[in-house]
């Protein structure tokens, strides 16, 4: 005869965790096995035992390994979001519809991941971060929401990757911006990378303010012998009154391979580690 219990739990009604009114049923499987001599078939027998479930009973949460359905479910969030910034090229090309699709998918993850605190995430923030999508793009500048060259209007200018790096021990926040430039025939585009440092700090708990330092321009392709062209800050006496070269933004989700964030201007940025 061999025998085997089972331990099952079953709630009388769906509910996210377990209750004190969880009713437990021991299932006890017999399996009785004839002898060589015997003709009788094998007989089964199947027992169940009701108790109520008390307070030492494990809950879900104390399982190892039930933390997977939280997992599974921000995976499927992060699809989500990418499946709807897809196609978009990083926002130049998204309608009202998508943006609001966009967002709504953004918000949606927020949500699931909860408050970001920087001081204990800090780590997760050092990298290269590429980006795959910006609602200030879709006003078809280069400065988003803020004052920048309309693309192809004053220049035929095409918008290459976009790449923040990020470096926590030195405080360096770098803008890293590929540009093609348009020449007149039968010149050759010029091809350029711009990559505006600034130094960060954290405010709060998930506010990055970032200072603006220098602007260095690199051509690259062809021309990538030439020497970089390094556009320090102007004094700050002759800056302009309504930009002192800083900004902040928040970071609103944030993990191993993925960053949100949202900027003083309301732009909505997703980044994935490069």
């Amino acid at each position: 005869m061999a025998s085997l219990l089972i331990h099952s739990s079953i709630s009388p009604r769906p509910q996210s965790s377990f209750s004190k009114q969880d009713t437990l049923f021991n299932f006890k499987y017999q399996h009785n096995l004839p002898n060589r001599r015997s003709r009788r078939s094998p007989r089964i027998s199947i027992s169940a035992v009701a108790e109520q479930a008390t307070e030492s009973d494990p809950s879900p949460s104390s399982v190892p390994g039930f933390d997977f359905l939280t997992g599974d479910k921000v995976k499927l969030l992060k699809f989500k979001l990418l499946s709807a910034v897809s196609g978009l090229n990083r926002g130049l090309v998204a309608s009202e519809e998508d943006l609001q699709k966009a967002d709504s998918a953004a918000k949606e993850i927020e949500a699931a991941g909860g408050l970001v605190d920087l001081s204990a995430d800090i780590e997760k923030l050092q990298g290269r971060w590429k980006l795959i999508y910006s609602s200030a793009f879709s006003s078809r500048t280069l400065g988003g929401s803020r004052p920048g060259p309309p693309i192809g209007r004053l220049l035929p200018i095409t918008l290459g990757q976009v790449f923040q790096r990020i470096d926590i021990l030195s405080k360096d926040f770098d803008n890293i911006v590929e540009l093609e430039l348009g020449a007149p025939w039968p010149l050759q585009p010029i091809e350029v990378t711009a990559t505006l440092a600034h130094k960060f700090e954290i405010v709060g708990t998930s506010t990055i303010k970032i200072i603006f330092e220098k602007t260095t321009v690199k051509t690259t392709g062809n021309l990538s012998q030439l020497p970089p062209l390094e556009i320090p800050q102007l004094p700050e006496q002759f800056r302009p009154s309504t930009n002192r070269g800083s900004g902040d933004f928040d970071v609103t989700y944030l993990d191993s391979d993925l960053r949100i964030t949202r900027g003083d201007r309301g732009e909505l940025r997703v980044f994935v580690i490069s």
